[in-house]
């Protein structure tokens, strides 16, 4: 199936190794895929051992490359899911979990991942490619229009990078589809609530029927142990497919703004594994009412098998 553009969002792949000095508040590193999402923490997953990382308000989360090659960017906790390969730089606490000050990402597995959550299965050339594709759309969205050359320069520059990242890509593809196969299929979750926000037109606006069923939502969520609100953003097929994407980005950005400042949803709690653009169709975009369909953004809370039980965030 031909992938639609997939920007943001979310899911990649961690392969661990930790180095810890010892006691409660120590410096200590750790790197690895991301097994598992569980309320404020991740497991963690190198070989055959696993590390609990702990998020907190004051986590940032970063990608040094930058999600198109172009600069280094700051993001958000939300792309934190299960198959993302992190780089975690913390302290320990006195139950020896990492408390994350810095976790910084790989665009290039951030971008196999988002694939892979679509419901697809990339080749690294697929990925490289679409690498290649995003940069060149983030720069005609971010200068309206004006001359590319110096980002034309930056993707030239950036073609051999991508072609020596050809095996890694290859090789944690398999484990990505795993973990986040495991996400999708809610081996590890429990569905306690569900919603669908509707958008019209080129709008990223939440109207006031669906601002109340995001309240009902946030209050059932902040309700459960071990939640997590997982926001995944549509568009119709409408347009330009870089500008779709966009637009589903803007919508998701949008729930998840109302979930943390109406609902009171730490963005901790929130993941957002993708802008899915047109990709995911809900109904045909052939007709009016399939187009209204699509125009959305689903929003599920999830709660970790293990941790269910017992109220409080």
């Amino acid at each position: 199936m031909q992938r639609k553009t997939v920007v943001l969002s979310l899911a990649t792949l961690f392969v661990v190794s930790a180095v810890a000095f010892g006691g409660n508040g120590d410096k200590t590193s750790v790197k690895g895929m991301i097994a598992t999402r569980g309320g404020e923490t991740l497991t963690v997953k190198s070989g055959d051992s696993t590390t609990t990382v702990v998020l907190t308000d004051d986590t940032k989360t970063k990608d040094d490359r930058g999600l198109f090659g172009l600069e280094k960017q700051q993001m958000s906790n939300v792309v934190l899911i299960p198959g993302l390969k992190v780089d975690v730089d913390g302290t320990t606490d006195d139950q020896g979990r990492v408390v994350a000050k810095t976790i910084t990402v790989d665009g290039d597995d951030l971008e196999a991942a988002e694939m892979i959550q679509a419901g697809l299965h990339p080749t690294a050339e697929q990925v490289e490619a679409n690498v290649q594709k995003l940069e060149a759309h983030g720069g005609q969205l971010d200068s309206h229009g004006r001359q590319l050359a110096s980002h034309s320069e930056n993707i030239g520059s950036n073609q051999q990078n991508i072609a020596s990242n050809k095996q890694q890509i290859a090789d944690n593809i398999k484990n990505i589809e795993e973990h986040t196969s495991r996400f999708n299929a809610l081996t590890d979750f429990d569905l306690k609530s569900q919603a669908t926000v509707k958008f019209k037109v080129g709008s990223s606006k939440i109207a006031a029927e669906d601002e109340e069923q995001l309240k009902q939502l946030a209050q059932t969520a902040t309700g459960l142990n071990g939640y997590i609100v997982e926001v995944m953003g549509y568009a119709d097929s409408t347009g330009h497919p870089a500008m779709n994407t966009k637009l589903s980005e803007d919508r998701a950005k949008a729930v998840v703004t109302y979930l943390m400042q109406q609902g009171n949803v730490p963005v901790r709690h929130i993941v957002a594994p993708g802008a899915m653009g047109e990709y995911g169709a809900a109904a045909p975009n052939e007709t009016k009412a399939g187009r209204a369909e699509n125009r959305r953004v689903e929003v599920k809370v999830l709660v970790n098998k293990g941790l269910a039980g017992g109220g409080g965030r």
